[in-house]
């Protein structure tokens, strides 16, 4: 059973987006995280689908992040361990790769990528705040790889064991909902601004629990669009014609494009041929 609006918290997927797609919340977060001054963020977007080719297994993404230095950064909140972690950053970074090196390009035109998930367990079990991960040369640990990736996991159960003031403010409320810092103060006045919004409590109301609960596997989230706005024939039709049908439902909700494209995977010009 899905927790009700009012008891959500930064640790719920759906309201961890609605926090980070705020360019004032998100950045701050990524400037503590590498302690580094980003100028500009040019692309900040929730839920992004990314898919590498038809057979391929769908990614949905968080929060995706790009700054003017041309870094992407995923963002991902994680509350239950399935004991997967490792490789499943392995495959969201491919992802990332796949879907921005457009043909023709060279392999250096690929940009940076770091995948920063926040975690409610520890799923390195050395029960440290924060476990930063890069390629380096097993023979000579001093010589990087220098292909520019970067995987971050961040324990809130360690959040003690932060050497970051604003950090361990930050793992704290994940892991409590006490408000230690500035930042924690403006991230959960955020949260109530979201929870007085009416469109707000309609888009969690009306948006698949696949979505909200990171289930990433294409066959489970067309059972639960179906299963959540009475689409009985849903998968007999496919998958395309199963999310037009959400589609239809979302726009009789005034739900707005942009955020329906996000939900179903469809494009933009899609969703307005339905209007």
């Amino acid at each position: 059973m899905r927790k009700p609006f009012e008891e959500l918290t930064i640790s719920d997927d759906f309201m961890f987006c609605k926090v980070m797609e705020q360019e004032s919340l998100c950045r701050p977060f990524l400037e503590m995280l590498f302690s580094t001054k980003i100028e500009k963020i040019t692309y900040l977007s929730s839920q992004n689908t990314v898919t590498t080719n038809s057979g391929a297994k769908t990614v949905r993404l968080d929060v995706l992040v790009k700054d003017d230095v041309g870094t992407f950064y995923d963002i991902e909140m994680q509350v239950g361990n399935q004991y997967n972690l490792p490789k499943r950053m392995r495959y969201y970074q491919a992802a990332l790769d796949i879907s921005f090196l457009d043909q023709g390009y060279t392999y250096k035109a690929l940009n940076d990528s770091f995948i920063i998930f926040i975690c409610l367990f520890d799923p390195i079990g050395n029960n440290r705040a924060m476990y930063t991960f890069e390629n380096i040369c097993i023979e000579d640990k001093t010589i990087p790889l220098r292909d520019g990736t970067k995987k971050i996991i961040l324990n809130a159960n360690a959040f003690n064991a932060a050497d970051n003031h604003e950090l361990q403010g930050f793992l704290q409320y994940v892991k409590t909902g006490k408000v230690t810092t500035e930042y924690t103060r403006r991230i959960e006045k955020m949260i109530q601004t979201v929870k007085l919004s009416e469109r707000a409590r309609k888009e969690y109301h009306i948006l698949p629990a696949a979505l909200m609960d990171a289930m990433d596997e294409g066959e489970a989230r067309g059972i639960e669009r179906g299963k959540i706005l009475g689409l009985a024939e849903g998968e007999a039709r496919g998958f395309h014609q199963a999310n037009l049908e959400t589609a239809k439902n979302l726009l009789g909700l005034g739900l707005s494009v942009e955020t329906i494209a996000k939900a179903t995977g469809l494009s933009q010009a899609e969703v307005e041929t339905l209007a």
